[in-house]
């Protein structure tokens, strides 16, 4: 039994859990993508999705799963037939809530093979499909691998297939982009009709293409000025076409079509991952499994888990990062009763010096229910996030607010 299922035992039967699968194979690595991915890998597919069943059929019964993400990677490119697997092996598992979220990010596919119907035919009701621009020489920049026109298909296969929530991820802040070109994708993208717009603004990552590119000259860095306006155009264009700006990066139409899996994560609830790299969180401890699929596979074969690895997590780093990640959701913030809920102390009390100073620099506002960042604050939130991290932890807790799937 592996340390994650042992503990797992003693967790409470009325816990409820996000769960996070990771599908790590792609065509080929785009310029920006720094994630635990692998191309040129088909032949391990099935192999890997038998592994992650396995995997997930290790964890006790009973415990409640109340949303599923199949995250990668592209996990909409491997078979409808794997994805089925993953499914029964979690139904087998954990008592799935009637309501469950079930979402599968997804590139644009020009072909309409019945893919789609299929996935809804399993249950998988919420699909984040990987736009990122409506600009060929951009998609090319990115080695994406598709075009506008396919994005357009491939939203008119996924309505048609049953699917009433849609997500498009976006990438502003691209070197060489101009404001007009951000407004032209998002028009685009608003064009479509999705109930959800995650919109990044494009970090340089170390060992990614684009930074290679970038450190030759090639291309000229991102402007931080003009992501700036950027983000701040997205925020208008949303609000006039009747999104909600719920997290720093993210817009709904409405309530029940925000993020729900990635609700868990900003709230700093327990998840647990299923797959090569995949992190867990609960029970004041996270998890990180073998990140090759090829020695993960190998490992759960053999019989000898995933190695997972521990890191436990003290109350006082806890509560630091509850509170880092919950500023993320711009009008939620973090309650202060929920807080108090979770820890038995009132947050204004513990943190009092740290609101002192964020309030003088007026990057965050508190009320009577709650502390929540600023309209500045949310341009330098990375700053507001800081103060709460004890000796000046940056990264904290592994919840994927991240750029999109590959």
């Amino acid at each position: 039994m592996t340390r994650m299922a042992s503990a797992l035992r003693n967790a409470p039967r009325d816990v409820s859990l996000g769960i996070y699968i990771h599908i790590p194979f792609c065509r080929h690595r785009c310029t920006y993508c720094d994630f635990n991915i692998y191309a040129g890998m088909r032949s391990l597919w099935e192999r890997y999705a038998q592994a992650v069943a396995k995997e997930i059929g290790s964890t006790p019964a009973g415990l409640r799963a109340r949303t599923i993400y199949f995250g990668g990677g592209t996990p909409s490119l491997v078979p409808v037939e794997h994805i089925g697997w993953l499914l029964e092996a979690i139904r087998a598992t954990f008592e799935v809530a009637p309501d469950v979220e079930i979402t599968l990010e997804a590139n644009p596919r020009a072909e309409d093979d019945g893919y789609f119907q299929r996935l809804r035919a399993l249950g998988v009701n919420r699909i984040s499909l990987g736009m990122q621009s409506a600009h060929a020489h951009e998609l090319h920049l990115f080695r994406r691998g598709h075009t506008f026109d396919d994005v357009v298909r491939t939203f008119q296969l996924v309505r048609a297939s049953g699917f009433d929530n849609v997500n498009l991820d976006l990438i502003y802040g691209v070197p060489g982009q101009s404001l007009d070109e951000w407004r032209r994708t998002m028009e685009s993208a608003l064009a479509l009709g999705p109930e959800h717009v995650s919109a990044y603004g494009l970090q340089v990552e170390d060992g990614t293409t684009l930074k290679k590119w970038i450190a030759q000259g090639k291309l000229s860095p991102p402007d931080d000025d003009l992501a700036a306006d950027m983000y701040n155009l997205a925020e208008a264009m949303l609000e006039q076409a009747g999104f909600a700006h719920y997290e720093i990066s993210n817009w709904a139409r409405h309530e029940s079509r925000a993020a729900q899996h990635n609700l868990i994560y900003w709230r700093n609830e327990p998840y647990l991952g299923f797959g090569c790299g995949a992190h867990s969180w609960f029970g004041g401890r996270r998890f990180a499994g073998l990140r090759h699929p090829r020695e993960y596979v190998q490992a759960i074969e053999a019989g000898q888990g995933a190695g997972v690895e521990v890191e436990p997590i003290g109350r006082r780093l806890e509560m630091g990062e509850t509170m880092m990640v919950g500023l993320r959701l711009l009008e939620e913030g973090v309650p202060f009763e929920r807080f108090a809920t979770r820890f038995g102390v009132d947050l204004r009390d513990v943190y009092r010096a740290e609101i002192e100073r964020l309030l003088k620099r007026a990057l965050i506002e508190v009320d009577a229910e709650r502390v929540r960042l600023s309209r500045e604050g949310r341009l330098v939130a990375n700053r507001a996030f800081g103060e709460f991290l004890p000796d000046a932890v940056i990264g904290g807790p592994s919840a994927p607010s991240r750029l999109p799937a590959e």
